[in-house]
Formats: structure tokens, sequence, C-alpha cells
């Protein structure tokens, strides 16, 4: 697993919340929409998650830490009742605008019904996922993450984007062929990744049935937010030789309305050129014959532009993600003092040019990306005074141990617990530590209602003016 080198945090604490698909690994029979239905078979990988400076994450609604991570292994037992799924047999090419159902929570996707050659390509049949039952359907990558933004004090209950806090992708995220695929095939850059925002509750909420059971219908606590997802296109600017020449071999200009008739086609597409990025017309509802879909329609291929079944995306890319300063632009929003549940999407766009016959000899891909609250990297600072030394240790909360469990009668007065904690800042010329007192920025989530039973959890966190997060302390209260 590739591990996050902390060296190369931002001097000025801008990672923020990083999600590392850290060692994703597909391997593949073939997965084009155009020739074939055969699967793409999942290898294995693992997710790892972590998050500093008022972020934390779960993967329970009840255990919240700055850093979890989710795999194969572990994916199905993170809560009872979860939905997650690690793909069953295998991905299959899925299509996706990123619009998610308000009935069932989760993003609707179309796959292939079937294909036909015809003069000017093929023409595509297209059926709904039905993934609204208890769990989705087998051939993508889903799974919860809970994500509590406890900087602020109000909680704004009304849905408005204008009140959330912008967070950009950072600039270290790629995707790429793993050590043991082939690259240049054209596999790298069919993958997509998305993220659902389902629902929020304040940050306070400690009730793990209440987070988990987030979907997108307003409740008294639960903001639904169930807008479509964000979702990312790797390599959107490089277009393997393979794939454009697949192209200008199969695609015909389509000026008739019947995909069946050769008299509806006249010379060539518009040429494809790498280092050019191009729009993916993605599948926005089901597909039958007499819709005459030809898997090419949209203006920048075919110059067709009377299909109303595929739409034409708007995808956060890496040349967004490249941007710099003001220029850049955020992947999404996140309310202040709040808890969110996103549900996370891996998988193949099955609409995308470079989804041709040849990427299945890539076989393995490996992704992995962040994101952070900073606009601006570590790299647009101008330090005048020369370089400054990097903060990499993480500062140590101290609580007495032997207060790790608590049991106090119904209607008693709780007294939380103090701590303190200690920052490793520097080194002196002998190599002892310079530390700094930070017990003032311990922040403490206490929830216990004493005047009802049950189990709570007080937990402690802290982090450093570098970002460093510290291991969190838990203390169980039991009020009986």
């Amino acid at each position: 697993m590739i591990k996050l080198d902390k060296t190369n945090h931002s001097k000025i604490r801008h990672i923020v919340f990083i999600f590392g698909i850290t060692t994703l690994l597909i391997s593949v029979a073939t997965y084009a929409w155009y020739i074939g239905m055969r699967t793409v078979n999942i290898s294995s990988f693992d997710i790892e998650i972590a998050t500093t400076d008022s972020l934390l994450i779960s993967l329970d609604g009840k255990t919240w830490s700055d850093e979890v991570i989710i795999s194969e292994a572990n994916h199905d037992k993170t809560y009872p009742g979860n939905t997650n799924s690690w793909g069953g047999k295998g991905l299959i090419p899925m299509s996706s605008m990123g619009e998610v159902s308000q009935v069932s929570s989760r993003l609707i996707f179309y796959e292939k019904a079937s294909l036909t050659a015809t003069p000017g390509g093929f023409r595509l049949l297209a059926s709904r996922v039905n993934n609204s039952g208890v769990k989705e359907q087998e051939g993508y990558v889903a799974f919860d993450v809970f994500i509590k933004n406890f900087s602020g004090k109000q909680y704004f209950k009304n849905l408005n984007i204008l009140d959330e806090e912008a967070i950009y992708l950072t600039i270290d995220s790629e995707a790429g062929v793993a050590a043991s695929g082939v690259p240049n095939t054209g596999i790298e850059n069919s993958v997509r990744v998305a993220f659902a925002h389902i629902g929020r509750v304040i940050a306070k909420t400690t009730n793990p049935s209440t987070i988990t059971s987030i979907t997108c219908s307003d409740t008294n606590e639960v903001t639904g937010i169930c807008r479509n997802a964000a979702i990312w296109e790797p390599n959107d600017k490089y277009h393997h030789a393979n794939a454009i020449s697949w192209y200008n071999t199969v695609c015909k200009k389509r000026i008739g309305s019947d995909v069946r008739n050769p008299k509806s086609y006249s010379g060539s597409c518009n040429l494809i050129q790498d280092g050019t990025a191009y729009p993916t017309y993605v599948v926005n509802s089901s597909i039958g014959s007499a819709d005459n879909v030809d898997i090419y329609d949209g203006s920048s291929y075919n110059g067709y532009i009377y299909s109303n079944k595929l739409t034409s995306m708007s995808y956060f890319t890496d040349t967004m993600r490249d941007e710099t300063g003001t220029n850049r632009l955020e992947i999404f929003t996140l309310a202040p003092n709040s808890i969110t549940k996103i549900r996370v999407y891996v998988y193949i766009e099955g609409q995308d040019i470079d989804n041709y016959e040849y990427a299945s000899i890539g076989k393995k891909i490996e992704v992995q990306f962040g994101f952070t609250k900073e606009r601006f990297s570590a790299s647009e600072i101008y330090y005048e005074a020369g370089e400054v030394e990097i903060d990499v240790w993480k500062p140590i909360i101290s609580i007495d141990p032997d207060i790790r469990e608590i049991t106090i009668n119904q209607g008693e007065t709780f007294i939380v617990p103090t701590a303190t904690a200690t920052d490793k800042i520097s080194e002196d010329l002998d190599g002892n530590d310079i530390t700094e007192d930070i017990t003032r920025k311990i922040q403490i989530i206490n929830p216990v209602d004493t005047n009802v039973p049950g189990v709570y959890y007080v937990t402690y966190n802290v982090s450093d003016w570098a970002g460093n997060y510290a291991e969190q302390i838990m203390i169980e209260v039991t009020v009986v």
C-alpha cells in the first residue's frame, strides 16, 4: 500500500481531507461497451482515508478518527445494515450523469443492454441498473463514509450550497496503470470516482443509527442533500493513439435519424487529437431500439445533436485539479458543524472515448486521490526567510488512564475529565525535543445525557498548528 508522506504535506496546513485509494487494482477481461460484455474482475485494493484540521471521518458513524481503512475484507462489516458493495464478481461498464435517486439515495446507473455494429459505429441499447433494493447491483464499488466537519459553531439546517465550505482535489491525485499492468492502452482514462452527498446532521449527533441511516429525505434531524454527485475524470486530456485510431476507423459523420440506414452517414467524424479534452456523452435514461442512438452521438464526435438519450457530461478533471490560485475550482462543498454522509462510487464509464477494445490489455490500474480545504498549495507560497522546517510530529493527548470507562447513575452530574495536550515543534542542536503546550486547542465532543440511560462516548481531539492530528482519546460513559 502506498503511504502518504507527511513531509509532502503543506507547510501551511493545506491537506485537510485525504481519500487515498492507494492500491486500487482492477484486472480486466475486456470492458468496451463497443465490443463485448465480458466482466472486469477486481483483484484487491484498500482505500485509506485520512483527515486533518477540523475534519474527522468514520465508517460506522460511531468511532471517529483522522484515518480509516476500508477494503474488500471489511467493507461489509462497517456498520449493521450497511449496503456497501465491492463489485461482486467483477466490474462491468456503466454510465452515469451523477444523478442521485431521491427514493433510494443511490447513484443512478445505466448499463449496456445490447450493441449492434452500424455504418457509423454502433447502435446502443441501455437499461437502468436495478440498485434500489437492499444491496447495490454488482458491477461497481460503493461504500459509505461519514465526515464530521467541526469548524464553526453554527449549523445550517436548510440546504444552501452557499453556506458550505469549498473542498479541493489535491494536486497529487492521479490514476494510472499499476506495476503489474500494461500502460498506455486507454484503461486508465475510463475510470470514474463519484462522491454522492446523501444528507447531513448537526455535528453533536451521537446516535450511530441516526447517522448511518441518513437518506436524501429531510427529517427533524436530517437535512437531505441528494444533489448530483461530484465525479472526477482522471487523464481528461490524454488519449491513447490506439483509442483515436479505433474511433477514426469505425466512426462516420451522422446526418440521418436511422442508425441502421447507410444513407444516414457521410464522410468521417470530427478528428480527435491527443492533448485535447473531449466530453463524455453519458447515458441519461434507458435506450430502446426506437431511440436510434449511436455511441458516438454528440457534436464533438459525429456532429449529431438530436439524440436526447445522451448528455455531454461535465466532470471534475485533472485540468481543473492543476489550476492554481484563484483559478482553482472546488470539487464539492461541506457544511460547517455537521456530519455528512457521502457514498463513494468507483466505476468504469462505458461511454468514455478511450473505453475501446484494446483497453483490456491494460489489465490493472492504480488510483490515489485526496482533498484539501486550501485553495493555494504550498508551492505557490514564497518564503522570504528561506526554507521553513516542516512539522511532521503528532501532538499527544494525555488523560488519566484509570478513567477511560466511567459509570454514573441516572440524574447525576457528569463532570468531563480534563486532559492536556503537548506538541513537539522542533529539536535543538543536541536533538532534544522542543515542545509546546496546546491544551487550549483540545476539542471535546461530549454527548452524555445523564437523564437518559445508555452508553456514550466522549472524544478528545486536537491538531497542532501544522495540521497534524493527535491519536484520538475516547472515554466510555455508561448512565444506569
